[in-house]
């Protein structure tokens, strides 16, 4: 068994749940472009603000399962096709 530090062990899950949010963000973008939605459409519709649209695009805003359902909700996607990319 490896034995890690609990330092290297807590940057590489920072590292996972980072490239975790890139991948859901890139996705996001790509259905909200797919629909013909811009951000700031988007975010008039969900009721955020555009810059989080922008964070949440961009891998840059820990969103939670709310915000998942409501871009699920809104841009008419199952939720479960951010869990099939690699």
């Amino acid at each position: 068994m490896i034995n890690r530090s609990a330092k290297e062990l807590d940057n590489n899950m920072e590292i996972h749940l980072h490239n975790c949010r890139l991948k859901i963000g890139e996705t996001i973008r790509e259905i909200r472009e797919k629909r013909g939605y811009n951000q700031e459409q988007l975010a008039d519709i969900m009721n955020v603000s555009r810059t989080t649209i922008s964070k949440i695009e961009n891998g840059k805003f820990n969103f939670s399962i709310d915000y998942l359902s409501k871009f699920s909700w809104f841009l008419d996607f199952n939720i479960s096709i951010l869990n099939n990319r690699k």
